[in-house]
């Protein structure tokens, strides 16, 4: 029971916390209040869950909200704020986060070229970002769990448009486990099992504990 030799985080053709950025956009009370696709609640924990993940394994965040500033809308919700009160929001007026100089501009500094994406509403505030990004170069991971859209559809041909421009799409427990990729790695082993049983995960995680150990 030998692992290889690890891989060069930074050219593995995988997601690591070395080669990777999380995007994180406009999950605020009107847009979560709206979401047909899926239940809410389990919206809420997957992407509190993917966040936590960004942070455990260090992954350079970009955090975009919309119409804070002007007043038309309101700031993330407070489970969310709980997790990323540390890192800066990007506040904007544009429907397509691309087109907001500052968010690019954030994305660019990142030096990442593999985007872990997450945003409300999937059809729009998810959609339009990743097309631009997956032009510009950029591959584009959607965590589908953790986006959701107005309707059933809306969501799902959004996915699909994605999915059609090159995009890929992941799960909450899936970016977890290609975060972590092995046990020996021990010093993120407990965030890890933190994360699983947080967002509803208990199959095995004893079993993955003991090996840790």
């Amino acid at each position: 029971m030998t692992s290889e030799t690890i891989r060069d985080p930074a050219t593995d053709h995988l997601l690591t916390p070395q080669n990777s950025a999380f995007v994180i956009i406009d999950y605020q009370p009107v847009q979560v209040n709206s979401i047909a696709s899926m239940d809410r609640q389990l919206l809420i924990n997957n992407i509190v869950g993917t966040s936590k993940a960004a942070v455990a394994y260090g992954l350079p965040i970009i955090h975009s909200t919309v119409n804070v500033k002007t007043g038309l809308n309101k700031p993330p919700i407070p489970q969310l704020r709980k997790v990323l009160g540390d890192y800066p929001t990007i506040d904007r007026t544009t429907i397509n986060s691309w087109e907001d100089v500052e968010f690019r501009q954030a994305v660019e500094a990142t030096g990442r070229k593999k985007l872990i994406m997450t945003a409300l509403w999937t059809e729009a505030c998810l959609t339009f970002p990743a097309l631009d990004a997956l032009k510009a170069g950029y591959e584009v991971y959607v965590v589908a769990d953790a986006v959701g859209g107005t309707s059933v559809a809306a969501h799902e041909m959004a996915l699909r448009r994605i999915e059609q421009a090159g995009g890929k799409l992941i799960s909450t427990v899936q970016l977890f486990c290609e975060l972590q990729r092995d046990w020996k790695r021990t010093e993120t082993v407990p965030a890890f099992i933190d994360l699983f049983v947080s967002t509803g995960g208990t199959a095995g995680i004893q079993f993955s504990y003991d090996r840790a150990e």
